[in-house]
């Protein structure tokens, strides 16, 4: 059975030019991330505190939601609860709709990616203007991130330049990057001037203060927030940690594990609105609380979103953002997506090679691998396991199960060695196509154990 993934995944490394430019650009990243934690001694306590934290704070979301609402409310923020996506986008519209916005100027935000909200709010005649560059590149495009922290990552500058060509009337052919950054700003500028109110998702909400932590690195977060006289906040519940002495743990993972810097250029602090301005908080659940109650997947929602386990994942490096179903890809857009619906989202359990390297990089030590691994022991429940692997499963496991036939078949395994190629490599051998099968051995370890040539 050819899943959507598959599908998609043939299509992006079909360009062969493009997966390995996009592969070397994450590794790029993630060797980044490497060589910043090498210098940390205490990076792996960092990430036993921040896992410790995340998990003390959802198991305990009940009472910290609490401190951190009535300390907000305290501060002068006006606070709303959705408990779904459309709940969510009505509430922000009606905020909208009361201030008479005609134009809303966004960081970006993941949470508001999961809703919907720009559709929902054009289809009703708000004008949104994404801000930070890589989302308004897309804006502009009429696509969606491929990457959760860097959203345009998938494109070249050179199709950034002719885009700017078309829609800003650039130079031709001129695709610097320094001279698209300032055109982009140009244009921004005037759309920071003249919005009627700004939104930012949150990246942590302090329960201790009642205060909401947005992490960029561009500063439009605050542009936007400093010039419109209306803030509104968007965040998921699972956004909380207890208080500022927390915060200083996450400042220390959250950079270095998304982007291989040691601090986001820009981490602003809203405590409360500013004088003759309105600030709205709009807390989300949209099945949080449902992944809670999964003992084999609540770890979920102690995810910082910083996308290290896309920049260290051998099958997202080489397949793209967009093969994915879901709208967060690799390895937490797996799991997330299996959370919301598996029915609607199984095919991307397949890609993971369970190589364990996201559980390897995730700051708060989510485990990952283990997850998707769950997952893909339901697949039969739900009626997607795949038929051909039903078939191959089910023939090794006779195999191993027999160690008489077993020690027979690993006996006569090297006459693959010498069966014609043709034989080997057709479309019967998936796994084939763009590999070279192992030579076996003439000697299987267990016989060179038993006469002796290994070491014991």
């Amino acid at each position: 059975m050819s899943t959507k993934h598959a599908k998609a995944a043939e299509r992006f490394i079909a360009n062969k030019e493009q997966e390995q430019w996009h592969n070397q650009t994450l590794w790029f990243v993630r060797q980044k991330r490497d060589n910043l934690v090498m210098n940390i001694p205490e990076w792996e306590e960092l990430r036993n505190l921040a896992h410790q934290i995340k998990m003390h704070t959802a198991t305990h979301l009940d009472t910290y939601l609490i401190q951190f609402t009535d300390q907000a409310a305290a501060n002068g923020i006006i606070i709303h609860w959705a408990q779904d996506a459309q709940e969510h986008n009505e509430i922000v519209f009606n905020i909208l709709q009361q201030h008479k916005v005609k134009k809303l100027v966004k960081s970006k935000s993941m949470l508001t990616e999961e809703c919907h909200l720009n559709p929902y709010l054009e289809e009703r005649q708000i004008e949104v203007i994404e801000s930070d560059l890589g989302e308004r590149i897309l804006q502009l495009m009429g696509e969606a991130p491929s990457h959760i922290v860097m959203p345009a990552i998938h494109l070249k500058r050179q199709e950034v330049g002719k885009l700017f060509e078309e829609k800003m009337q650039t130079e031709k052919d001129n695709s610097d990057p320094t001279y698209l950054t300032h055109t982009a700003r140009r244009f921004l500028r005037n759309e920071f001037l003249t919005a009627d109110a700004a939104m930012t998702g949150a990246n942590f909400g302090i329960a201790e203060t009642g205060e909401i932590v947005v992490c960029t690195n561009e500063g439009n977060a605050d542009m936007g927030t400093s010039l419109a006289p209306l803030h509104i906040v968007s965040m998921g519940i699972e956004k909380i940690i207890p208080n500022l002495k927390s915060m200083a743990v996450f400042s220390r993972l959250l950079a270095r594990s998304a982007t291989g810097q040691p601090v986001t250029t820009y981490t602003s602090h809203y405590r409360k609105p500013r004088e003759g301005s309105e600030m709205h908080l709009v807390l989300v659940d949209n099945g949080r609380s449902s992944i809670l109650t999964s003992k084999d997947h609540q770890q979920l929602l102690k995810c910082i979103r910083c996308g290290a386990c896309m920049n260290t994942c051998p099958v997202y490096r080489r397949s793209g953002g967009y093969s994915y179903t879901y709208f967060i890809p690799g390895p937490i857009g797996i799991n997330l997506g299996m959370s919301r619906d598996p029915l609607a989202y199984f095919d991307n359990v397949s890609a993971c090679s369970l190589c364990y390297s996201c559980n390897n990089v995730c700051p708060v030590k989510i485990d990952l691998a283990d997850q998707i691994y769950f997952w893909r022991q339901d697949l039969d429940k739900y009626g997607k396991a795949d038929s051909m692997k039903k078939v191959l499963s089910g023939g090794l496991k006779f195999l191993f199960g027999k160690p008489k036939l077993y020690n027979t078949a690993l006996k006569f395994a090297p006459l693959v060695n010498i069966t014609p190629r043709i034989l080997k490599y057709n479309g019967l051998n998936a796994w084939g196509k763009g590999r070279e099968l192992p030579r076996f051995a003439k000697e299987s370890f267990t016989e060179l154990w038993k006469k002796g040539k290994v070491d014991k």
